[in-house]
C-alpha cells in the first residue's frame, strides 16, 4: 500500500511563504501525476497544482504566478511552494498521486492558516 505524507503547514501572515513536501512511501515514478489540492471549511475540495513525470505542470488561476509546483524522484517527494499567501488560501492542503493503474492515493493533508 502507497502512503503519501504532508507536512511543511502552518500559520503565516499574508504575503508570507511556505513550502508543502509530500513524501511517498514508494518511488514516485509509480504515479503517473502528483497534485496539490486544497479544502476550505464549509467548502469543497478544490484542485491546486500537477506535475506530470514529464515533468509537466499545471495550477488553478487562484494560484498562478505565486505558486510553484515541483517533484524530487530522487527523494520520493513533491512540493508547492507557496508564495504571496492570502487569507483565502487558508485551507487543508492534500497530496494526491495517481499511479500507472490510474488508481488515486491521497495523504492526509496539512493545515495551512494565512492569518494576521
Amino acid at each position: 500500500q502507497v502512503q503519501l505524507v504532508e507536512s511543511g503547514g502552518g500559520l503565516v501572515q499574508p504575503g508570507g511563504s511556505l513550502r508543502l513536501s509530500c513524501a511517498a512511501s514508494r518511488s514516485i515514478f509509480n504515479f503517473n501525476v502528483m497534485g496539490w489540492y486544497r479544502q476550505a471549511p464549509g467548502k469543497e475540495r478544490e484542485w491546486v497544482a500537477t506535475i506530470t513525470s514529464g515533468p509537466i505542470t499545471y495550477y488553478s488561476d487562484s494560484v498562478k504566478g505565486r505558486f510553484t509546483i515541483s517533484r524530487d524522484n530522487a527523494k520520493n517527494t513533491v512540493y508547492l511552494q507557496m508564495n504571496s499567501l492570502k487569507p483565502e488560501d487558508t485551507a487543508v492542503y492534500y497530496c494526491k498521486g495517481q499511479s500507472t493503474s490510474m488508481k488515486d492515493y491521497w495523504g492526509q493533508g496539512t493545515q495551512v492558516t494565512v492569518s494576521s
